[in-house]
């Protein structure tokens, strides 16, 4: 494997552990806490954070909004252990997948469905990214809003 990938799975790896540890300090009634009305509930974020090592990586394949929108909605995490379930999942099929490219591959340029031209690479950054935005933006809503420090390493 491209030691540059093993690094960036391993850091989408340390995200999802923290994240992992975070969904074990909830309660069920946790999910439905909503700190701004037009925003999403703790259980939405949830739901998308898990979602997210598998949503980008079919986008970074080319999968059109259409084809995004029905697997957003096949996904029915109803609570903590499917969260967390699904959330391992999506981690395994990203690394698996990105474990295979090779230099050619993971150099090739791919395009997302609203236009976004990135390498291969660059999409498992983008993923990266992404995980520590809503990781952050999950803590600092537990924290800030609800009192609820998991105390949880957010880093290693």
């Amino acid at each position: 494997m491209n030691p540059y990938v093993k690094n960036a799975l391993h850091q989408i790896e340390v995200a999802n552990d923290t994240i992992i540890k975070i969904i074990e300090t909830l309660e069920e009634s946790d999910l439905m806490k909503r700190p701004t009305a037009d925003k999403h509930s703790v259980g939405e974020l949830l739901k998308h954070i898990a979602m997210i090592c598998h949503a980008d990586l079919l986008i970074s394949e080319g999968a059109s909004g259409e084809e995004m929108a029905g697997f957003y909605s096949s996904a029915a995490l109803n609570n903590l252990h499917d969260i967390k379930e699904a959330l391992i999942k999506n981690h395994i099929i990203l690394s698996e997948r990105f474990s295979q490219f090779n230099e050619k591959e993971l150099h090739q340029e791919m395009t997302s469905y609203w236009g976004t031209v990135y390498t291969r690479y660059e999409w498992l950054l983008e993923m990266a990214v992404h995980l520590y935005h809503h990781r952050g933006q999950l803590h600092a809503i537990l924290v800030h809003c609800y009192k609820k420090d998991p105390g949880v390493m957010m880093f290693e």
